[in-house]
């Protein structure tokens, strides 16, 4: 079983005399920052000269440049996205830190797959929230949180622990719980929930969408039915709150016959395995070096399926219903 650290195994205290540098001000980073300040902390913001410039300003934030605020800081977030973090940091980080620094991430797939090798001077911790930045931001706001996963890579100080339970609790995490994970872990795991359940899931409702309509039954019904009216957000609430198995008591009996009958037509030892390849790619870190070939490349597979999902028939049936039913 994994650990759980709760308000109470963290201390707020050990980062009172750090100035944290939040590179970054897209949703996390504008989330995670504001969070930290409003529990006392000096927290200052490095980013480019767009608009998340802009909002750090205007935010009151002190704003500098990704380099500059990486000298002037002693804990980093570093909440730039996963497939740019490598160039920043090669380029704008690691240049200017020193010993007793503390670089934080906020995902492990960098340093799971070896794409940045941090100084051993450097304290090296994840805190990876479970929850969008909008999310980050409300909840703390209202007085809830939410769940973080939470590990140490490197403990150069000695107080790396220390740290990351600080920041989780300073972000609003650890009335919730934080789970102790590795780099490797969060990272694998992200990775098979998108390349494996969401994968799924897509494949999923593109097929239901086609044999429905194939079968004769009205577009608009169908996409209603399926996920416009909003209900699958509601389950999954459900879900979250009551259990996966436990919210189908909120469900017909004829719905739960029919969905606890048909699953193992589906939940086959093929679909099973094809799960397993998933996660064996993930894992090997074949998946990384196949994306950081494609970046390299210049995205051309990326943006030849964009281009093949902005075209689908899908896109302007969603809008003809939209329009029927007066949600634009």
């Amino acid at each position: 079983m994994a650990r759980i650290y709760h308000d109470e195994d963290a201390d707020l205290g050990i980062l009172r005399s750090k100035r944290i540098a939040v590179i970054g001000y897209g949703n996390q980073g504008r989330a995670q920052g504001l969070n930290l300040r409003d529990n006392g902390l000096e927290v200052i913001v490095g980013t480019s000269r767009d608009s998340s410039w802009e909002q750090a300003e205007a935010d009151g934030m002190t704003v500098y440049s990704a380099a500059e605020a990486t000298r002037q800081g002693d804990v980093l977030l570093l909440l730039i996205p996963d497939e740019i973090l490598p160039e920043v940091f090669q380029q704008d980080i690691a240049p200017g830190l020193k010993k007793g620094d503390v670089l934080d991430f906020a995902s492990g797939y960098n340093i799971a797959f070896k794409l940045i090798s941090p100084p051993s001077f450097a304290d090296v911790v994840l805190v990876a929230p479970r929850m969008i930045g909008l999310g980050v931001r409300d909840l703390f706001l209202k007085g809830q949180s939410f769940p973080s996963f939470l590990g140490v890579e490197q403990d150069a100080s000695g107080d790396a622990l220390k740290m990351a339970l600080a920041l989780a609790k300073g972000i609003g995490s650890t009335k919730a719980g934080a789970i102790e994970m590795t780099f490797a872990q969060e990272a694998e795991m992200d990775l098979f929930s998108e390349q494996a359940l969401g994968a799924i899931m897509s494949a999923a409702f593109l097929t239901a969408i086609e044999v429905e309509i194939e079968a004769g039954y009205p577009p608009e019904a169908v996409l209603l039915e399926l996920y416009m009216s909003g209900e699958l957000g509601v389950v999954f609430e459900a879900m979250a709150q009551k259990g996966f198995l436990k919210q189908m008591d909120l469900h017909s009996q004829t719905s739960q016959y029919g969905t606890m009958t048909r699953r193992p037509r589906f939940a086959t030892p093929e679909f099973k395995s094809k799960m397993k390849e998933v996660l064996e790619e993930i894992r090997s870190g074949r998946f990384a070096q196949e994306w950081t070939a494609e970046q390299k490349a210049g995205h051309p597979l990326f943006r030849e399926l964009k281009q093949k999902a902005q075209e689908h028939p899908l896109n302007e049936m969603e809008e003809r219903v939209r329009r029927e039913l007066n949600k634009l």
